[in-house]
């Protein structure tokens, strides 16, 4: 597949094809992206994938940030094929191997130094949200207690512990027995809409007050909480980048209650933020940071590493029969190797200031671009409705009917990218980490008609 980038824009219009077709038919009505992205993939690599039509899309999902290096990089290949050559064992529960061991030590050689000095890594079911399962039951073993805070807004998978977790409230709805009476939902620092209506530095200040409060008030109605988990960066909640003085908060206030702190890095982790991990931009070290996706080098992979002081459970506490992926360790390592050898920080730095620039000339010339935010190569575009009633800050109200028209003329155009937020108003950047210069202006261009054509479409509608 080539990697050139035409010049000539084709506008793609989309049939059902005969798999999607198969698809609709006999797939679960569960089912999710291919409602939005109506796509028979065939071939990928790097930046691109190629339908079965030969179309060919820039990939700006990445599957949902899994793939760090693109798809089918040539270190992920190569490592996959010797785990292949070598006939290592594919599936090890948790007995180790030279391959896990490597990949032990490449990950905790990527750790901040203070919690790498005691680190102790369990490694999951397959997914990030039996790693969220397994940091539940961790803490709560370590502690004793059984309440956990987490945040509005907060996504962290989607089984019944994780579920608990989740500010939406959607997929909650239709389901009991889920473990609401242990989750207290706190306001998260949503810069742009302050809960408190505030924002900037009065908004962070209030809200650590409001958490340090609630951990001391005798007469507060919640139990001292085993844990407080969050994200340095709400993904699926809108691409909402935590302050650094508010993490740096929460970090003190737990620390000082005896109060586990969990960050979860399973979307925000491995360079994706222009740091290795999102927390360290605040320079905080967690109790638990539970990780997935980019870790297992596009296979799949989930581990949970932890301070010692919470080794408490017992053998056999968490299992899972495909947490011995040795194929993932391998492509995990050479990720890894890859991000280091390439200072792909820095790189997700710089790219994603690159396209922020090219969003912020957008939002002069569109006001419906409300906010435009995130961390390195992970970013977000709150979509508005600029004549709507303002709130408190002064922000007109979310347009929910624009995103997934932008996001349908940007698929139209052979641009993939996926919808997150409140409303579903928020358009979502999780490129490839290898992504250059040159594909970063191209995305924005690309963007930038389906936006014309997109708020062209809903005037037209109005």
């Amino acid at each position: 597949m080539s990697a050139a980038i035409s010049v000539v824009e084709t506008l793609y219009h989309f049939e059902e094809s005969p798999l999607l077709a198969r698809q609709t038919q006999q797939e679960s009505n569960a089912r999710s992206y291919p409602r939005r992205i109506p796509l028979a993939l065939k071939k990928a690599r790097g930046l691109y994938v190629e339908d079965v039509e030969g179309r060919q899309f820039i990939d700006c999902l990445a599957g949902a940030g899994t793939l760090a290096l693109g798809h089918n990089h040539p270190v992920v290949i190569e490592a996959i094929q010797q785990v292949l050559a070598d006939e290592l064992p594919l599936h090890t529960l948790d007995l180790t191997t030279p391959v896990k061991d490597q990949f032990v030590q490449d990950l905790f050689g990527v750790l901040p130094q203070a919690l790498r000095n005691e680190a102790r890594i369990q490694f999951c079911g397959p997914t990030g949200t039996d790693a969220v399962e397994a940091a539940l039951k961790l803490v709560r073993t370590a502690t004793g207690r059984t309440t956990v805070l987490s945040f509005q807004g907060a996504y962290h998978g989607m089984s019944q512990g994780a579920l608990s977790l989740m500010g939406s409230l959607g997929p909650k709805k239709p389901l009991a027995g889920l473990l609401s009476n242990g989750v207290q939902f706190l306001p998260y620092p949503y810069d742009y809409r302050c809960p408190f209506g505030l924002g900037g530095e009065a908004g962070v200040k209030v809200n650590l007050h409001y958490l340090e409060n609630l951990l001391k008030d005798p007469e507060g109605g919640v139990q001292l909480p085993a844990a407080v988990i969050v994200e340095a960066v709400q993904g699926e909640g809108g691409v909402i980048p935590a302050d650094v003085e508010w993490l740096r908060g929460v970090r003190r206030i737990t620390e000082q209650a005896g109060v586990a702190l969990i960050v979860d890095e399973i979307q925000s982790g491995f360079a994706r933020t222009g740091k290795m991990f999102a927390f360290e931009h605040a320079g905080i070290v967690p109790d638990v940071v539970v990780m997935s996706k980019a870790i297992g080098g596009s296979l799949p992979l989930a581990v949970v590493v932890y301070r010692q002081w919470l080794d408490t459970w017992q053998p056999g506490a968490h299992a899972g029969t495909f947490r011995g992926n040795q194929m993932a360790m391998a492509a995990g390592s050479a990720v890894i190797k890859y991000i280091k050898e390439h200072n792909l920080c820095a790189h997700a730095q710089a790219m994603g200031e690159r396209l922020c620039g090219h969003l912020q000339r957008l939002q002069q010339d569109f006001p419906q671009l409300g906010d435009i935010r995130g961390r390195g190569l992970m970013l977000g575009v709150e979509l508005v409705d600029p004549a709507a009633t303002k709130d408190a800050q002064g922000h007109p109200a979310a347009c929910p009917r624009l995103a997934p028209l932008v996001q349908r003329e940007c698929l139209k155009r052979g641009l993939i990218l996926e919808l997150g937020g409140r409303h579903g108003a928020v358009v979502r950047f999780l490129p490839p980490l290898v992504i250059s210069a040159e594909q970063v202006d191209e995305v924005a261009a690309r963007f930038g008609r389906a936006l014309t054509a997109a708020v062209a479409s809903l005037n037209a509608h109005r």
